[in-house]
């Protein structure tokens, strides 16, 4: 099933994707999805990300060919960071570049959304709190994050997390590719096969620090070749299963 968000009647809704139909769901897709019976063209409707998080969990260094690429030694926990919901935007909004940074990054990444509350939870079981993924890109001021020597300024401007385009809640996170490109040339490309700590336990690992709550969202890492952007560029996330979050930087 894929879940979008969008604007309906100037009130932001849910609603599940059928190629170019979106049919509109009752409340929320954390409790019992329920038909609405209205479904609109989708090309006709303002998407928005199709999560607003409490909060977003990200990890540092998860993918064994970016610590290859750094010359760094794998991680034994998962590097847990955090990005705050002011950050995000959906499909086809604008990466704002601040004036307080020299070099903006894109780091493409798969984004776990958290179904139901989580508390300590066992890995074995974590899966059952996943409601879905979607595509990421944690966009980083790498100056500032090298200049401050932590990272709430570097990852927290808004703008600095695309969502989307959907949520897919029928997808085995294990070996997808994922890729990103800058004005239509590929500048990451690999697998989530890759992954140092797997989704399950970055979420269990995570939910024994902090509760997750519903609609939350877990970013899994980026694999290598980020790199810089510019205004006026396009970035695109694409991941196998998903699809792709567009966004252009101004």
């Amino acid at each position: 099933m894929k879940l979008v968000r969008f604007v309906y009647r100037d009130i932001p809704r849910y609603g599940r994707l059928y190629e170019d139909q979106i049919e509109l769901i009752n409340g929320d897709p954390f409790s019992e999805v329920e038909p609405s019976g209205v479904s609109m063209n989708a090309q006709k409707v303002e998407w928005l990300s199709p999560v607003s998080p409490s909060k977003i969990i990200a990890v540092g260094l998860n993918y064994r060919d970016h610590a290859a690429e750094l010359g760094m030694d794998l991680p034994d926990e998962p590097i847990l960071f955090l990005k705050p919901p002011s950050a995000v935007i959906g499909q086809a909004e604008s990466i704002v570049y601040p004036a307080a940074s020299k070099q903006v990054e894109f780091e493409a990444e798969l984004a776990a959304v958290i179904g139901k509350t989580a508390s300590r939870v066992a890995v074995a079981e974590a899966g059952e709190y996943i409601l879905g993924y979607t595509c990421a890109n944690d966009v980083t001021a790498r100056d500032l994050q090298k200049k401050d020597g932590q990272w709430a300024r570097a990852k927290g401007f808004d703008t600095f997390c695309p969502l989307g385009p959907h949520i897919e809640t029928e997808l085995d996170p294990g070996e997808l590719s994922i890729n990103l490109s800058l004005n239509g040339q590929v500048k990451q490309a690999s697998s989530t096969a890759l992954m140092i700590h797997k989704v399950e336990e970055i979420i269990s690992f995570a939910s024994h620090v902090m509760t997750l709550l519903p609609g939350d969202v877990i970013l899994t890492g980026t694999p290598p070749g980020v790199g810089p952007v510019a205004i006026g560029d396009v970035v695109q996330v694409d991941i196998e299963g998903i699809g792709s979050l567009r966004n252009n930087v101004t």
